[in-house]
């Protein structure tokens, strides 16, 4: 297998588990008690997947995945969030960064290194129908809104748009997918894999921090609509 998982967490108990735990199932891994430390040898050597805890000494989980997401090298590393709060408002902070996926502590060790092998499986494996690689124009648009598809930027009104990693995979599905009512399982196939291991509630956070960042509000919804018990449907900017 040999894939080298980065763990990062200050707690050593927590970090000597995990690093047993994955050696066990055959991955490589190297553990850093600070961000700063692994960010570093980041740029020597990229990971097969990233395990960040939030709350640590100096640089925290969330500014640290958020440099790895400015850094071209580092984008598509997938990156699991360790944190002790559980709120949605937190969960929403890591995602918003550039997180694939999190848990709560205390968590299943077993589970940890099913999601860890999740996010290697999808990260080695082209997206279905060629709908988030390599079949898509360069530019999407629809609208006031504007996707480029290379350099993976968007533009609302000729505004920056600055989304996540997610969150630009998954509004560029619903924008391939313009007008046609995505059910939810469908979304967290096409953006997360057909692998998922994870919580559903992770598409609705993302798709409320989208909203967000589109200008959308519950009186006015411009561009996604939810389709009540199937999921959501983009409208290309018609109220």
């Amino acid at each position: 297998m040999n894939e080298k998982v980065m763990i990062i967490e200050d707690d050593e108990s927590i970090r000597r588990l995990v690093e047993v735990a994955l050696e066990s199932h055959g991955y490589e891994t190297m553990s850093f008690s600070n961000a700063a430390e692994a960010l570093s040898e980041m740029k020597r050597e990229a990971p097969a997947v990233a395990i960040f805890d939030i709350m640590m000494e100096g640089m925290d989980g969330v500014e640290a995945v958020r440099l790895m997401r400015r850094d071209p090298r580092l984008l598509a590393v997938p990156v699991i969030m360790l944190t002790a709060k559980d709120t949605e408002p937190d969960k929403i902070v890591g995602l918003d960064a550039g997180a694939d996926d999190y848990m709560t502590k205390p968590f299943s060790i077993l589970e940890l290194c099913a999601r860890v092998r999740a996010q290697i499986r999808r990260s080695g494996v082209p997206d279905k129908g060629g709908r988030l690689r390599g079949q898509l124009p360069l530019i999407l648009e629809s609208g006031a809104l504007c996707l480029n598809t290379a350099t993976r930027e968007a533009t609302l009104e000729g505004n920056p748009c600055e989304l996540t990693f997610k969150e630009f995979d998954l509004l560029r599905v619903m924008m391939v997918n313009q007008d046609r009512a995505l059910t939810r399982s469908e979304l967290l196939c096409l953006v997360w894999g057909d692998d998922y291991y994870g919580e559903s509630r992770t598409l609705d956070i993302h798709i409320g921090t989208l909203r967000q960042k589109l200008g959308d509000t519950a009186e006015r919804s411009r561009f996604i609509k939810t389709v009540r018990g199937i999921g959501y449907r983009f409208v290309g900017g018609r109220v």
